[in-house]
């Protein structure tokens, strides 16, 4: 990948933020330094979506950010998103760059060290690997994989490594040290008294602020 990826990767969870509005959460992820965004809505409706993701995708432009839609490569290109993340369920890789334009990121989750195997062998541009421990960001998560696992999924490919999963602050220079070249976290983020103080103190520990 020509681009590097940041070390901090923020999951929006529509799921995980009380009702507040996304774009809020967005503002307060941007203000404090964050560079990667995702988007991840599950029970919205694709115009619900969209008209979200449009807003989103232009607050991260803005701040010089990098966002990213969960799961949908049409809405992605429909709101000229920097890419999308693909789950096990989705779109193939390979099918999703068709729908993006070209250049776009397309990142794949993976649970298992087959899954990382094939998506190696993919045009991914990153490979996000989980979970590493217990999460409840997800209402049937896949077995935890841990530290261990981590370490054998390094092995596995060359591509950029994203580590998802229960992940805290106080975890989060082992999963680095594991093999990690980016670390996603959702509820340990969102979750927080103080979104913005949270954000700032995991770019510290990454060294990505």
């Amino acid at each position: 990948m020509s681009r590097s990826i940041p070390r901090f990767y923020a999951i929006l969870d529509a799921a995980q933020i009380g009702g507040r509005p996304p774009a809020a959460i967005c503002e307060i992820l941007l203000a404090a330094g964050v560079r990667l965004i995702q988007y991840r809505d599950k029970r919205a409706s694709s115009r619900e979506l969209y008209e979200t993701c449009c807003q989103l995708a232009e607050q991260v432009r803005r701040g010089g950010g990098i966002f990213v839609v969960n799961d949908r490569a049409d809405v992605a290109r429909a709101v000229g998103a920097y890419g999308v993340h693909l789950g096990q369920e989705d779109l193939p890789v390979e099918l999703a760059r068709r729908v993006l334009e070209p250049g776009k990121w397309v990142g794949y989750s993976t649970h298992s060290l087959a899954q990382v195997r094939e998506a190696d062998q993919s045009s991914a541009d990153y490979i996000a690997f989980g979970p590493i421990f217990p999460t409840p960001s997800k209402e049937k998560p896949d077995p935890v994989v841990g530290l261990e696992g981590l370490r054998q999924a390094r092995q596995a490919t060359r591509k950029p490594l994203v580590a998802i999963g229960g992940i805290t602050l106080e975890k989060v220079r082992d999963v680095v040290a594991a093999g990690a070249d980016s670390v996603a976290v959702i509820a340990d983020l969102l979750k927080a008294p103080d979104i913005g103080a949270r954000a700032r103190e995991f770019l510290r520990l990454l060294g990505d602020s």
